[in-house]
Order: C-alpha cells, then structure tokens, then sequence
C-alpha cells in the first residue's frame, strides 16, 4: 500500500478552497462531482503520488444512495466544520482491496466501485458513512485504470512530510502504515506538510 490522498472537509467547497490555498499558499485545481454521493472536491498535487482532496456537499448535486463518506451529513461533524475546514482523513492506495480491507483493524465497510470520466476506482466507504477508525485508519482506494489524479495535477511544491494521529485507544492502531499513533484522551489527525513558504500542519 501506499498514502494516495489526504482529505479536508468543509461546509462548502469555497469555504475550503479559500483555507487551504491560503494556509499553504499555493492554487488548488479544479476535480469534480461525486454523482452517487452527492459531493463534489478540489484537488492539490502533493508528489509522489499523492494529493489533497477538499470535499463538500454538493448544493446541487444528488441525494447520497448512503449517509455521505467522511462523516459530511454527521451532525458532529457539521457542528466542527462550522468552525471552520478542517483534515478529517486519509485514504491508502492499494493493488487488492479485498485482501487489504480484510486485514484492518476495524471494518472499512463495503467496497464500492465508483468512477468520473476515465477515472475507474474502488473505495471502502462504511455504512455509516463515518471515516473509520475515527479518521485514523485510512479508507483504502484501488485505482483500476492506468491514469491517477497526481499525473493530471501541475506541480504544487508542496510535499507531505508527516502524517500523525493520537487517539484513546492507539495501542489498536499502532501497526497501521505511514501514520504515527499516540495515545492521547483526544482524537487528532495531523498532516505536515512543506510548501515553497515553509512547513505547514493541517489539522483535525
């Protein structure tokens, strides 16, 4: 596996794009609609084959066929984002979903095959639609066509440095990939990231 994407909610997609353009001082690009979901996202190229994902709820976009991924039609996460947008997740690139999802250390929920344009991919979204793990353990994504966002991206200069997360029961958590878990009586999530003014960390 490896880190395909970070993910930053807000209540809408100007509210987000204005907060990570100017936290880390660079231009987002245009991404699309997320028809089955009713959402639509921006994205940002971060190298080596990761990106930032902003995500909102489509105005006008369709009903959601399930309550909307990352957590977006949950109440407390409404209540966070009217403070402001915030990075509520991560998602882990993998060339066997199944065999991955199986070995989690708590449920992805089912795998659902989704696509926009020539873009094919198959995500683990649960059916609660909250990130699980509270946000620590990654949705995992299989991408099952050749091309991915970062080839169609302009360079950022940005990079991500770090990816780290305290939470209650981080002993559960421990093992996971590419992410740095401790035990905190609090759950956050933080991604450091470089960008051509200096280091930045997006937050929880």
């Amino acid at each position: 596996m490896e880190i395909d994407h970070l993910v930053v909610a807000a209540r809408t997609l100007e509210e987000g794009t204005q907060f990570v353009e100017r936290l880390l001082g660079v231009e987002t690009q245009p991404g699309g609609q997320h028809t089955r979901l009713g959402t639509h996202n921006r994205l940002l190229n971060l190298g080596d084959g990761i990106y930032l994902e902003i995500i909102a709820i489509d105005p006008l976009g369709n009903a959601p066929f399930q309550p909307r991924w990352f957590g977006l039609d949950s109440p407390a996460t409404q209540a966070r984002l009217a403070a402001g947008p915030r990075l509520v997740h991560w998602a882990a690139r993998t060339d066997d979903i199944e065999r991955d999802a199986a070995r989690g250390p708590v449920s992805l929920g089912p795998i659902h095959p989704m696509e926009r344009g020539a873009f094919k991919w198959r995500i683990t979204i649960p059916a609660d639609g909250l990130p699980p793990g509270d946000g620590v353990v990654p949705t995992l994504i299989q991408w099952d066509v050749d091309d991915h966002p970062t080839r169609r991206l302009p360079e950022s200069g940005c990079r991500l440095q770090a990816l780290r997360a305290t939470h209650p029961n981080a002993n559960a958590f421990r093992d996971l990939p590419f992410i740095d878990v401790h035990q905190d009586s609090a759950v956050r999530l933080e991604a450091v990231i470089a960008t051509p003014s200096g280091m930045v960390t997006l937050a929880s």
